[in-house]
């Protein structure tokens, strides 16, 4: 067993957190965050958000409350209309373009709908996420066998995306958003398109990546499985930040 494998292997069930003001550095803060795409409507409005290294946090809320906006700003896909916002201690309102691709280097993402390459199998689709960034061939044969078995799917590195189920697209999305350990993982709607029992095997596993040291955040409406997670739930309703609870639920925002 490697050593990712282990670490990965030691679950802790209830994992229990000091109050949230001293859980250590910040990944996230969003400092009275607003977002105004026209005059008089507000896609996020005086958001304020801390996010501790390490943490797994749930972003609900109906569509269009903000969710998007939010997962979008964080890789500095759009900027606010106002406010502040520090990811892994980078203040993206001063951060230069040409840094940028680095700052997305360091941030996993996972989407809804997995963003495969339909031309490349499944180990080639994860391959590429290294290939990008300058990882030569020896550390690309070895990690992505290795992320590839971590996620399940050690026997289907040479599959095309068409030959394989949903939930095993996902994987795949999943293992090349893990495959270069960022300390970021941001998923949107990661199990919108799959069933209930496929859903639950992606957000344990998921929860397995987080349990390593990568803060994840996941913007979902499936309320079912935020109720069952019972992990920090950050609500959205137009905008606005109506709830931050710990161990929370879906509660009455859809």
């Amino acid at each position: 067993m490697s050593d990712l494998e282990s670490r990965l292997d030691q679950i802790v069930p209830e994992p229990q957190f000091s109050p949230r003001a001293n859980r250590g550095p910040l990944m996230i803060s969003m400092k009275n965050v607003s977002k105004r795409y026209v005059a008089n409507k507000a896609a996020l409005e005086n958001v304020n958000v801390e996010v501790a290294a390490g943490e797994f946090v749930f972003i609900v809320g109906h569509s269009g409350s903000g969710k998007s906006t939010f997962i979008r700003m964080l890789l500095r896909e759009v900027q606010p209309s106002s406010g502040q916002i520090i990811v892994a201690g980078h203040d993206l309102s001063r951060l230069k373009n040409s840094k940028v691709p680095y700052l997305r280097r360091n941030i996993g993402c996972v989407f809804q709908d997995f963003k495969l390459l339909p031309n490349k199998t499944a180990f080639e689709n994860v391959a590429f996420a290294l290939q990008v960034i300058g990882k030569s061939k020896h550390v690309i044969n070895t990690q992505v066998p290795e992320v590839l078995r971590l996620v399940g799917l050690e026997g289907k590195i040479h599959n095309y995306p068409h030959e394989l189920s949903g939930g095993e697209q996902q994987r795949v999305s999943v293992a090349r958003a893990f495959v270069n350990r960022p300390p970021l993982l941001l998923c949107d709607e990661p199990t919108g398109n799959l069933d209930p029992q496929t859903s639950l095997g992606i957000m344990k596993l998921l929860e397995r990546i987080n349990r390593t040291g990568t803060t994840t955040l996941i913007a979902t409406h499936d309320q079912e499985m935020v109720n069952y997670m019972r992990q920090r739930v950050i609500a959205l309703d137009e905008g606005q930040l109506v709830r931050d609870q710990d161990r929370g639920v879906y509660g009455n925002v859809d």
